[in-house]
């Protein structure tokens, strides 16, 4: 296709949306004539379950429960007047006690004001408002945001060596739906203990956002935690960054959540139209189906050209791959669904893996994000007549070109600049977008059965590690895993009983040592006296 038919191609496929400054150029896919009216029907039925879903239905049969995260900006779809106060209020409280925090009338055990945020959450719960507090950042930020977001401990300290005296200074905002995720348990368990250590009253320096009556809630009250904030059921992790999730983090570093609500609430009106050639979220949701046959044979590369938009792509691993990532279909037929995302941020890829998308295996799609102001103010020419702005703007253009002539598909969303209401905007987009794929290819993208089938599965190591150290305890001899494993009657498990093993003896703390030969089969292990 010669530059003038491509430029044809380009203004009859251009989708602009000037209500939320966003424009998405699908010029670069290669689909066919016939493709939009092949799969017009199932967009049709596509927003036609996604109409239901706004109303309230039950989307999780299995857990019986409805997912509202559209309503989290525009309370008055919420389907009951009791949701929609909930809502409102939650949203004043997040405001009120941030004033409170940023005028000093919240503050530490000493009367100082905070000066910090410790985030620890795990999932959705830590990726969105890891995100946001990045692409938002500012040198007049009011609170400097830190993130426990594993159970490593080696991480957690590096955290904790990070806010040094800072910890006193620190307001910890815990966030769990249930209360008994373990990473997030474990991370405040461990924190509580830095602020032990440092002579500091923890209850004094935290915040909960958790379900209604839940382990954490019922711990935070009766401990008198500074305030508690609801995470409702019908918000998933990987929706939750327009809740208390996301907006009370963003809030106290200083983010206008009013603006990224409103970003979010106008691109839920845009994408909720049915004209699909003038929604921007139909038009992806389609061609990641035209992409992948709407079998998940491809990968999606997202590459943002902008530094405060680095964290998007694992956020939306999160979001896409958790939805759409699924063994059986809405008709319990085993379809083995799913969309693999990754990427950086321009032009640093086009130094790394750009190569081989150009000239490797043709098993991807790119998604292209342009941000078309360089910065606040004016910026220096560092050739005549061109600034670094121009540069990033042309390697973009020239990875696009170069990609699209070696037949691999590519789409851009541009947007003006980066602010909190664009912000909205895209993980507004991104989550309608997910919603509408999901409905074309049969599967449920509220629900996550293999993320609980991990949780099981590791609590069924740490059961069994707490019998190999009571056994050790009690023979008082070296063993084998193997002669464990059978004493435990569990000969299946030898190689499990193996990796705890070597795990704890390379932790002196466990009391465990190791002895012998290097073949796992003869290494002795026993307990420390």
């Amino acid at each position: 296709m010669n530059k003038s038919e491509l430029w044809n191609r380009y203004q009859k496929h251009l989708c602009t949306c000037p209500e939320i400054s966003l424009s998405l150029d699908i010029s670069r896919m290669n689909f066919g004539d016939n493709f939009w009216s092949q799969m017009e029907p199932a967009m049709q039925r596509a927003f036609s379950a996604m109409a239901e879903l706004e109303k309230g239905v039950i989307a999780n049969p299995d857990e019986n429960r409805m997912v509202g995260h559209y309503w989290l900006r525009n309370p008055g779809l919420a389907p009951s007047e009791e949701l929609r106060r909930e809502i409102e209020s939650a949203c004043i409280q997040v405001q009120t006690f941030t004033q409170k925090i940023h005028n000093g009338l919240i503050t530490n055990q000493y009367n100082e004001c905070f000066k910090n945020i410790l985030i620890i959450g795990i999932g959705g719960s830590a990726l969105g408002p890891q995100f946001v507090a990045d692409a938002l950042s500012s040198s007049t930020d009011r609170m400097n945001p830190f993130f426990l977001d594993n159970t490593d401990p080696d991480g957690m300290d590096r955290v904790f060596a990070e806010l040094g005296s800072g910890l006193a200074k620190t307001l910890v905002i815990v966030i769990s739906k249930s209360g008994s995720t373990k990473e997030t348990r474990n991370g405040m368990l461990e924190t509580q203990a830095a602020y032990t250590r440092s002579g500091l009253d923890f209850a004094r320096h935290a915040v909960a956002v958790t379900g209604d009556n839940s382990e954490l809630d019922k711990l935070a009250k009766s401990e008198g935690w500074l305030a508690r904030f609801p995470m409702w059921d019908w918000v998933g992790g990987r929706t939750s960054v327009t809740s208390a999730v996301g907006l009370l983090p963003a809030a106290l570093q200083g983010i206008d959540i009013e603006a990224m609500l409103l970003g979010a609430k106008i691109c839920d009106e845009i994408t909720r139209k049915t004209d699909t050639l003038r929604n921007p979220a139909a038009l992806m949701a389609l061609m990641w189906h035209h992409a992948t046959g709407g079998k998940g044979e491809k990968d999606m590369v997202m590459l943002p050209y902008k530094d405060r938009l680095l964290l998007f792509s694992r956020y939306l691993q999160q979001l896409i791959m958790e939805s759409v990532g699924k063994e059986f279909d809405l008709d319990g037929t085993q379809v083995n669904q799913g969309m693999t995302v990754y990427g950086n941020k321009g032009s640093t890829d086009q130094h790394a893996y750009v190569q081989q998308l150009r000239e490797g295996v043709a098993n991807f799609f790119m998604t292209f994000i342009e941000v078309l102001k360089d910065r606040e103010g004016s910026s220096m020419e560092v050739e005549e007549g061109i600034t670094s702005g121009d540069f990033l703007f042309g390697f973009f253009q020239g990875t696009r070109t170069a990609l699209y002539e070696n037949g691999r598909e590519s789409m851009t969303i541009t947007v003006d600049k980066v602010d909190a209401r664009t912000i909205g905007v895209l993980v507004a987009l991104f989550e309608r977008t997910v919603g509408l794929y999901a409905n074309l290819i049969n599967i449920n993208a509220y629900h996550q059965p293999g993320v609980e089938a991990g949780k099981k599965a590791a609590g069924a190591v740490i059961a069994l590690q707490k019998v190999v150290i009571e056994l050790l305890g009690k023979e008082k001899r070296e063993m084998t895993a193997a002669e464990i494993a059978d004493k435990l009657e569990k000969p299946d498990d030898v190689e499990s009983v193996f990796a705890i093993l070597r795990h704890l003896a390379a932790n002196p703390d466990k009391g465990i040592k190791c002895s012998g030969p290097e073949s796992p089969a003869d290494i002795n292990f026993s307990k420390i006296p």
